[in-house]
């Protein structure tokens, strides 16, 4: 099944008029919200997870290089403005 197909379907099941009716349930919106804030919780768990198997790996993580990549763009915008060519050496 393709994503836009599921996205259809997913869509034409929201504007049910029967799952609106138990989506205004309140027991059914702190389900809801309870099962955001679990997988939210296990999200940032598995992250730590894998950010210390990465430090024990001297591995760099997604934060890191996207650090890096910030640090490095902020580098070339400031070169540029300076004035200064890296080829002009």
């Amino acid at each position: 099944m393709s994503l836009k197909s599921l996205l259809k379907k997913g869509t034409d099941v929201l504007q049910d008029p029967r799952v609106a009716k138990v989506l205004q349930d309140p027991r059914v919106m702190k389900a809801v919200a309870k099962g955001f804030e679990i997988k939210g919780k296990v999200q940032q768990e598995f992250e730590q997870r894998v950010e210390h198997l990465a430090d024990s790996l001297n591995l760099a993580t997604k934060a890191e290089v996207r650090e890096l990549k910030r640090t490095i763009r902020k580098l070339e915008r400031d070169l540029k403005k300076s004035g200064g060519d890296a080829n002009a050496s």
